[in-house]
């Protein structure tokens, strides 16, 4: 796993400053602090901070091939290199290491841009090929690893593995992307392609992007998509046994390193399966690692310690305290950008955790969106059930009316909190979905925004991003719809976004079995009722792993990663939350009503409201605007 970094004279073949390079690609010794590398040639230069896991001997990068007309920076791994190897070296090309990364440059050689859909792994890289003059980007399906590029006003092409390489450019204008901040309070995140800079841009996953000096820069190519095609119809029984034996596969080929590798155990249902299948594939005890919360409310240790003691892992636990809020100002660097999955605390702890005793770690991510686990699917579906039932032109006003009438009952059990599912009942299918995975409502984004910002946003609104989603899913069923949409956006601008910067944050590199894109295509097209049956998420992944994993384990209530905000924001991190939202660079930014903002905090830490993910999500905005005007350049 590693940072990359590079320049592109889109003009010319001007001279490369080779010491801003070194400064820019220094910026990602935390991705990889083995090694360094560059490779300058005129109007060409590209970076690699390497975290040495495979071929440590001889992968050093920038990696060439045979004259040295081919260049490549490259974070990731390719689990099927070993099988491209012979079938390159069959085709004459010539291997001077046994590196993935130099299956790429002849693989470039042999089919172009087409190289990526051999692939079978995570990957970002950069490649040059002087012969064609042609400076080719490519990021991994899902966007397990991270790519970022811009062009700068004094014409060069700048891209890397994080937002702060770029940002460290001279000639690259940081001015705010309106669109993006209306986006941010939407979903929490900002949304690929776009990022909080308008002139800065995220590769999609699953595109290449093709630069030619003196051309314009194209718009990126997408080479894959999750395709959701029904399989031949096959029994619950034999999905099972093939789920199984799909999943040992996967996790076998990310077990490949010459460095100590172990797993995250949260103690849920998808990293509990790949420990189980880890255990059975390894000689020696499975190193696995949990966060245990001082809070009963949110701890899942008792879980993994089940799991633990029945496969006899080298368990390792670290102890989470309810204050452990000290990471606010950690969390601004490491993302670039707002990002608001509070999470990400407990992940950075884990991340760190773990590398005390290993250099790679196993997840279960990507379980919940390829198995429909999310509770929120099984709603969706009830919901669209009703929207079928009622025209919009009825729900709209019927539900609109019990939804303004309806009281916010926050204090209320959830079966009596009626009014976010009225108001969900009173939009479409796309509207109705995004209501729920809003962090900001419409109606809440209407009032924390500034009249005047609301006029420049002119009309625009963040489901914006879903409608372009859903127009190429809108055949599919109604859960397999919001599976889709879930992993074009929240998998990709959250899990992983968080996953991977709490993770480099401490040169740990993350795989995820669960999100090998073959056998993601093969889950796509099962039967939805193999997937969400009746009130049950993951209904066939389960099933397949009943002979592994203890039943308390497979089918108690999920509680997910959670921290205690709302106890924060009444409590140690009150002073904290009023001084950050209410700032002066805060007002000054001109987006927020400051009024209504000072009334949210006051509502929420007088218990009247809880506004804690709403509050949680300014605060790190704050945090990020005073990010990026004191310290997002070296």
């Amino acid at each position: 796993m590693c940072g990359i970094t590079g320049v592109f004279d889109l003009t010319g073949t001007r001279a490369v400053d080779h010491g801003r390079l070194t400064r820019i690609n220094d910026l990602l010794t935390h991705r990889g602090p083995d090694e360094a590398g560059l490779h300058v040639e005129p109007g060409v230069g590209l970076g690699h901070r390497r975290l040495s896991i495979i071929d440590i001997a001889t992968g050093q990068q920038p990696l060439a091939n045979e004259d040295g007309t081919v260049w490549v920076v490259f974070n990731g791994e390719i689990y099927n290199f070993v099988e491209l190897i012979p079938q390159l070296a069959h085709r004459g090309h010539v291997f001077r290491t046994r590196s993935d990364t130099e299956v790429i440059v002849h693989a470039w050689e042999e089919w172009g841009e087409d190289c990526v859909a051999r692939f079978r792994g995570m990957f970002a890289f950069a490649l040059w090929d002087r012969r064609r003059q042609v400076l080719f980007l490519a990021r991994d399906r899902l966007g397990v690893k991270p790519l970022y590029y811009a062009a700068a006003d004094d014409g060069w092409f700048i891209f890397g593995s994080e937002l702060k390489t770029l940002t460290a450019w001279p000639g690259l204008r940081r001015t705010l992307n309106e669109a993006a901040v209306e986006e941010y309070f939407g979903f929490g995140y900002v949304p690929e392609p776009r990022t909080i800079y308008t002139s800065a841009h995220k590769l999609p996953p699953g595109h290449t992007l093709t630069l030619r000096r003196g051309k314009p820069i194209p718009a990126p190519r997408e080479y894959w998509d999750i395709p959701f095609e029904p399989l031949p119809p096959i029994s619950l029984e034999a999905a099972q046994q093939e789920l199984t034996d799909r999943l040992r596969e996967a996790v076998r080929i990310r077990l490949v390193a010459e460095v100590p590798l172990g797993a995250f155990l949260s103690g849920g249902v998808d990293s509990s399966a790949v420990v189980a299948m880890m255990a059975g594939l390894s000689q020696q005890p499975v190193k696995t690692c949990s966060i245990a919360f001082a809070e009963a409310d949110y701890d899942e240790s008792r879980y993994a310690r089940q799991v633990a003691e029945r496969y006899r892992t080298e368990h390792h636990v670290d102890r989470v305290e309810a204050d452990d809020f000290g990471l606010v100002d950690e969390l601004a660097r490491l993302y670039d950008e707002p990002f608001a999955d509070s999470s990400a605390m407990p992940t950075y702890r884990v991340c760190q955790l773990a590398r005390r005793h290993v250099t790679v770690a196993l997840s279960g991510d990507g379980g919940d969106e390829n198995f429909a686990g999310y509770r929120r699917y099984r709603w969706h579906r009830y919901e669209e059930r009703m929207r079928r039932l009622l025209p919009l032109g009825v729900r709209r006003p019927l539900f609109g009316w019990l939804g303004r009438l309806y009281p916010k009952a926050d204090w209320a059990p959830k079966f009596l909190r009626a009014k976010t599912t009225f108001e969900a009942m009173a939009r479409d299918t796309v509207e109705g979905y995004f209501h729920g995975v809003s962090v900001c409502s419409d109606t809440l984004r209407a009032r924390i925004f500034s009249p005047a910002f609301r006029r420049r946003l002119d009309g625009y609104r963040a489901v914006e991003v879903l409608r372009r989603h859903h127009a190429r899913c809108a055949h599919l069923d109604t859960v397999s719809q919001v599976q889709y949409l879930d992993m074009k956006t929240y998998l990709v601008g959250d899990i992983l976004t968080k996953v991977d910067r709490a993770s480099m944050a401490h040169a740990l590199e993350v795989r995820e079995p669960l999100l090998d894109h073959v056998l993601m295509e093969w889950v796509s097209g099962l039967p939805v009722a193999y997937k969400l049956h009746g009130r049950e998420g993951k209904y066939l992944f389960k099933r397949a792993m009943e002979p592994y994993l203890p039943h308390e384990v497979l089918y108690r209530r999920k509680m997910g990663f959670a921290v205690p905000l709302e106890h924060w924001f009444r409590g140690p991190l009150k002073d904290r939350l009023r001084a950050a939202v209410l700032s002066e660079r805060m007002g000054d930014s001109g987006y927020f009503d400051m009024g209504y903002l000072r009334r949210m905090i006051d509502e929420h830490v007088s218990g009247r409201r809880e506004h804690s993910a709403a509050l949680w999500s300014l605060l790190m905005f704050a945090a990020f605007l005073d990010y990026a005007h004191n310290g997002a350049t070296p």
